[in-house]
């Protein structure tokens, strides 16, 4: 079984683009509605991914927190444009940029669209607890709140969000 820790931070200013090796284009989709897996009438979220023409297959267990049962496969290319095209409600548009900091790799998604504006840093661990960097442009962590999740963003954009939500009173 595979298990993710991941933790997700809000990003602040633009310090951290000089730290970036490497950037990529992703689009994904999700397979079942958000509005199920937020409702909990599905036990898993199921995302189609095309970055860098790769296509893959994401399950990953619908529950909040910052460790979640997640299993992933590459999938034909083709099969994956299909996926996005014809089967997925909607779909986010980002940029994923790596950005290492003493030893650990952060992943910056900027997103595009009706979620530009959204700048998140996510860090995946080997355990909960497990300390690291906290560079100046790491914000306030969002790890638990819903509305952050790429899942929720295609069914409420950042774009819509009241004021409230985007300083994280809501």
């Amino acid at each position: 079984m595979g298990v993710e820790i991941e933790r997700k931070f809000l990003v602040v200013g633009d310090a951290w683009r000089a730290q970036a090796a490497r950037a990529q284009r992703m689009v994904q989709g999700y397979l079942i509605d958000a509005d199920q897996v937020l409702r909990a009438a599905a036990r898993c979220s199921v995302r189609v991914r095309l970055a860098d023409d790769v296509a893959r297959l994401n399950i990953k267990s619908a529950t909040l927190g910052v460790s979640r049962q997640e299993y992933e496969y590459e999938i034909p290319t083709s099969d994956g444009k299909h996926m996005l095209r014809d089967l997925c409600n909607g779909v986010i548009d980002k940029t994923r940029h790596y950005v290492a900091c003493d030893g650990v790799l952060f992943e910056v998604d900027e997103f595009h669209g009706e979620n530009a504006g959204l700048i998140v840093a996510e860090l995946e661990l080997e355990a909960e607890d497990q300390p690291f960097p906290r560079p100046a442009w790491l914000g306030a962590e969002v790890s638990t709140a819903s509305r952050y999740y790429n899942i929720h963003l295609i069914h409420h954009p950042y774009s819509r969000w009241s004021a409230d939500e985007k300083t994280g009173v809501a």
